[in-house]
């Protein structure tokens, strides 16, 4: 929040999801220019983001909208830097930034997705045009930090519900690309992040949500060979780890079952369609 208020020469208003309903002290921080919507439960990441996603589009539908991590601190002028950017670059919908560790290494500089395997990851390309372009076009950019053009859209962009935590972020950015909206990644704004202070307190979650939404996004966006592939072979490496890190690999066998679960019903939901 003290990040926000280095940037005050940017006018903008401040939406806080408060995702923990049985923390009322955040509401101190309530004024004129800062909003606090109640999700009433723990929503996860992206249904939270849509509460303020539709609230905000309600207000002004062609508006600029930074979703940023509460662990997560803008540099100076970041919100005039983000303005500036989306002037000169109305073509982008979806911008990603350059995030940073606290010690200065790179956290995030831009996704990579090969299809082919299911391979989702995190690369740095900062040497690979960021040097000279304004902003390269990626696969995907983290939720942490991701900037949102509202006036490229029709309709208000929203997460998929089926995502409790991790790679919602990822098929966000897959879903409205397939739609042709380009994702870009810019190191003219930049963030720091400090990695896993929130869930990093809830490793069992953590292990559980991170597999069940990694399957999950293989069933949208690989083939079902790939998401066959993948299913089986976390399976067996979980069971044959089991004696000596049991923690974790019952955690991924939850997160296999809870996704194996899922499929079922949506695969029944389908045929009951199909039949009527």
């Amino acid at each position: 929040m003290v990040s926000i208020f280095l940037n005050q020469e940017e006018s903008c208003q401040v939406i806080i999801v408060n995702n923990s309903p049985d923390d009322r002290s955040i509401h101190r921080l309530s004024s004129d220019s800062i909003i606090i919507l109640e999700a009433g439960e723990n929503l996860g990441f992206g249904k939270g983001c849509n509460l303020g996603l539709n609230w905000i589009y309600q207000q002004n539908y062609q508006g600029i909208i930074w979703l940023i991590n509460p662990d997560a601190y803008l540099g100076e002028s970041s919100l005039k830097q983000a303005s500036l950017f989306l002037k000169n670059h109305p073509e982008v919908s979806i911008l990603g930034t350059v995030v940073y560790q606290p010690t200065g290494e790179v956290w995030f500089g831009g996704g990579d997705f090969i299809v082919d395997n299911g391979t989702i990851i995190a690369k740095n390309y900062l040497s690979a045009g960021l040097e000279v372009e304004p902003y390269i076009t990626v696969e995907w950019v983290t939720g942490c930090s991701l900037i949102i053009n509202l006036k490229k859209f029709t309709n208000c962009p929203q997460f998929d519900s089926d995502y409790f935590l991790y790679y919602e972020d990822f098929d966000f950015c897959k879903r409205y690309a397939k739609e042709g909206h380009i994702i870009g990644l810019t190191k003219e704004i930049s963030v720091i992040h400090q990695p896993s202070s929130i869930t990093g307190t809830m490793p069992k979650a953590k292990i559980k949500h991170s597999t069940y939404s990694y399957l999950l996004t293989l069933e949208k966006h690989t083939s079902k060979l790939v998401l066959l592939y993948r299913l089986m072979r976390i399976t067996v490496s979980a069971l044959i780890s089991l004696p000596k890190n049991s923690t974790i690999s019952i955690n991924e066998l939850k997160g296999v079952f809870g996704f194996v679960v899922s499929a079922l019903a949506r695969l029944a939901l389908t045929t009951n369609k199909l039949i009527i």
